[in-house]
């Protein structure tokens, strides 16, 4: 059997099919996206009439390769990762993330799982390795195999501005002011995160939290922790969500890392917890009235926690002690993952604006690279909003993996500020502070490098690299106002 063959053949997702027909049906949905995510975390795909949906789900959408890397150029003109004549692709649906759009609701989505073609020379219906979801499945049910069934689950934490678009005589406007946790300044964008809140509800996401943060215009908005894949795919529709809702408004939803200096920048950080067993459920109103598959609105709850330790209350257990040192141990390539962009290297060298600075961990300690944040969690702090999540968690897993795995001891934790700390002189054991010495970690480290299989390594490395080498191509108003006039 082939990778593909074996997921039609799977009973339980065949079910599902006629129950997505149902749903098509009862909602008037006339269209549905296919879509995957690109290597950067971009949303990729085509739409189709929804009365092709049984075809779909058993024969898959065409597309081709080169969306994997958005279909962009290198600063040679070249398709990054794929020649013009790279083969066609299949994108499958998985029928357990069909979920009605809330702002049109003639359409709906689902989540593809994207497979080489039946005709591939080289590799017919094999799973497509450069597929950053599919991967984070595959990993983390490895990981779960491995481990008797120890699983991840994330809580992410997504600031984004939210801007006035600009003119001839700025890139942008501010809505607010940089006041943090004003609820004056959070008031005056109410509509806006009001709107975000009920698209987000409607799509699964359990709102738990929102605050006005301290950059103009910067709103954090949270959903409820849960399974890793869930995580990625709810974060990857906040971002969908956001971008409507910025339409509706005339505004622009800003992700972008730092688009100032001398303020806090858009981090993400990742609340990391590892469990054993529990209990899946939804968290919201009956199956017959939701506008989704139950998948979409399920949550797990319960279990047991590896990382709290409840006889040492903020150090942790010994099976988060372990993967704590793994996550030391290959910090500086996580960091190319999460810091992914020229930009995010902005955020990391802005000392004193909450961004971590040292390559340790910390009771509490914002300063650090990993911070207990509670006993039962840890906070990975270098990942900004960015972030592919499907590659930041899969990284994240392979970086567990080793760590229990050889035991590895992540010594004490750090109670120094480390940006008084640098400010000093003294010698500091920083993180990555670019995004070319971040790619040359991520290069020699091999445990990393195998979150990102086959071809996929090899594409992301030319994707990010051609990104440096066209900022470091560029005059910036910097070079001019510095240099233009220095000599004589």
């Amino acid at each position: 059997m082939s990778d593909l063959q074996d997921y039609l053949n799977d009973p339980a997702r065949e079910a599902l099919i006629p129950q997505v027909r149902a749903k098509i049906d009862s909602l008037g949905v006339d269209a549905i996206y296919y879509q995957y995510v690109s290597i950067t975390g971009r949303i990729m795909g085509k739409v189709v009439p929804a009365k092709h949906w049984e075809r779909m789900a058993h024969e898959g959408m065409q597309t081709w390769l080169g969306g994997v890397t958005n279909v962009f150029a290198d600063r040679a003109g070249q398709l990054i990762g794929f020649p013009p004549n790279a083969s066609e692709l299949l994108a499958l649906p998985d029928p357990d993330t069909f979920c009605q759009l809330p702002w049109n609701k003639r359409l709906a989505r689902v989540f593809c799982t994207v497979f080489f073609s039946r005709e591939d020379p080289e590799r017919p219906e094999e799973f497509l390795d450069s597929d950053s979801r599919g991967n984070l499945r595959r990993i983390h049910k490895k990981f779960q195999e491995d481990h008797d069934g120890l699983h991840l689950r994330v809580g992410c934490e997504p600031e984004m501005l939210w801007l006035k678009p600009g003119d001839d005589k700025r890139p942008y406007y501010e809505t607010t002011k940089p006041y943090a946790y004003h609820i004056d300044q959070f008031e005056q964008l109410s509509d806006v995160w009001l709107k975000v809140f009920d698209y987000g509800t409607a799509m699964g996401l359990d709102m738990i939290q929102g605050d006005h943060e301290d950059a103009p215009g910067q709103i954090e908005m949270n959903f409820q922790y849960d399974e890793a894949l869930r995580t990625s795919d709810r974060l990857t529709t906040y971002r969908q969500l956001c971008a409507q809702v910025a339409r509706e408004f005339g505004l622009i939803a800003v992700f972008m890392s730092k688009p100032y200096m001398g303020m806090p920048a858009n981090g993400c950080h990742h609340n990391l917890s590892l469990w054993r067993c529990g209990e899946d459920g939804l968290h919201s109103g009956g199956a017959a009235d939701l506008p989704a598959m139950d998948e979409v609105f399920t949550h797990r709850t319960g279990g047991q926690n590896e990382i709290e330790d409840p006889d040492h209350s903020w150090m942790p257990a010994e099976t988060g002690r372990f993967a704590l040192g793994g996550m030391l141990k290959h910090l500086n390539a996580l960091v190319a993952i999460g810091s992914s962009t020229v930009n995010s290297y902005r955020r990391l060298n802005d000392t004193g604006m909450w961004a971590p600075v040292g390559a340790s961990w910390g009771l509490q300690n914002r300063s650090c690279a990993i911070r207990v944040s509670s006993p039962d969690r840890f906070e990975f702090r270098c990942v900004d909003s960015m972030v592919n999540p499907y590659l930041m968690q899969s990284a994240l897993l392979k970086a567990f993996d080793d760590g229990i795995r050889n035991k590895v001891d992540p010594g004490s934790p750090e109670d120094r500020n480390f940006v008084d700390v640098l400010n000093s002189g003294e010698a500091v054991e920083r993180i990555p502070t670019t995004l070319r010495d971040a790619l040359d970690a991520l290069a020699e480290d091999e445990v990393i490098k195998s979150a990102l299989p086959g071809d996929m390594y090899g594409i992301y490395d030319w994707y990010k690299r051609d990104e440096w080498n066209k900022f470091i191509w560029q005059v910036s108003d910097w070079d001019v106002n510095t240099y233009l006039d220095c000599l004589p």
